[in-house]
């Protein structure tokens, strides 16, 4: 249960903080990509790739658009891709259930800034695991998050479990968070945790921070329960095969 070991602490202003760990075999069950199959694993942390005057652009995004529905439990999603919504203890698709509404919610500049982020991010990963950020494709679900204190009331409220992104979505090759609100400043608890054999330990969160990892069971991983206040976050995965990639959102 206890964190050992802290990776980035909230007041640190990190260029870049690279771990590297053995692959698992969880990448061997699946086609192989050259040129983007992690071959190298591990996980990073840094707060030069996104500002955090961006950061809180991009979480004003999120509250527009979780402002329209929300879980009745401490987890909310907001996927502006597929348009799924959480709305109690169910999801409604936004564009359907909103139509033209949308555009007084959200503009092309919010969209314009949330395809810029992902490709900065998507560059900083390929760059950091020596692949080809062509290679990298896009992949669902990428979506915000925004959690609370409130008590679980669905499954999907319960986002504190230990799991495997590989495992749970087959497709992913690469997943990364960027944060949008501050560790002990917006909320307590709500720690990203690597649950590693040996120890555990940990990224705290901060409005700008992009933690980003290879997605197989060398890299276990769970967020702690938010004890108070509202912790954001968007989570932003990547696949090696074509077949899984999808678009950037747009403004329809």
């Amino acid at each position: 249960e206890g964190v050992t070991e802290v990776l980035a602490h909230r007041n640190d202003n990190l260029r870049d903080k690279f771990v590297e760990i053995p692959c698992s075999e969880d990448y061997d069950s699946h086609r192989r990509f050259a040129g983007c199959t992690p071959r190298k694993c591990g996980r990073g942390v840094t707060d030069a790739v996104i500002t955090r005057e961006e950061a809180e652009r991009i979480r004003r995004i999120a509250e527009r658009g979780l402002s329209l529905g929300g879980s009745d439990g401490g987890a909310s999603i907001l996927d502006l891709h597929s348009g799924a919504l959480s709305l109690g203890k169910h999801f409604v698709n936004l564009y359907r259930y909103f139509g033209d509404k949308i555009h007084d919610i959200f503009t092309e500049e919010d969209f314009a800034l949330y395809r810029d982020v992902r490709q900065r991010i998507q560059q900083r990963i390929a760059q950091v695991f020596g692949i080809s950020s062509s290679a990298m494709y896009l992949t669902k679900p990428t979506f915000f998050s925004r959690m609370n204190s409130t008590g679980a009331k669905t499954t999907h409220d319960e986002y504190w479990h230990p799991h495997v992104d590989k495992v749970t979505y087959g497709s992913f090759d690469y997943t990364s968070l960027l944060y949008l609100s501050d560790y002990s400043k917006d909320f307590g608890g709500g720690r990203f945790v690597f649950m590693d054999a040996d120890s555990n330990r940990t990224v705290e969160p901060r409005a700008g921070r992009v933690s980003f990892f290879t997605s197989g069971s060398e890299n276990v991983h769970r967020v702690e329960k938010v004890q108070w206040g509202t912790r954001f976050a968007i989570t932003i995965s990547f696949s090696c095969d074509p077949a899984h990639g999808i678009g950037d959102p747009r403004l329809a």
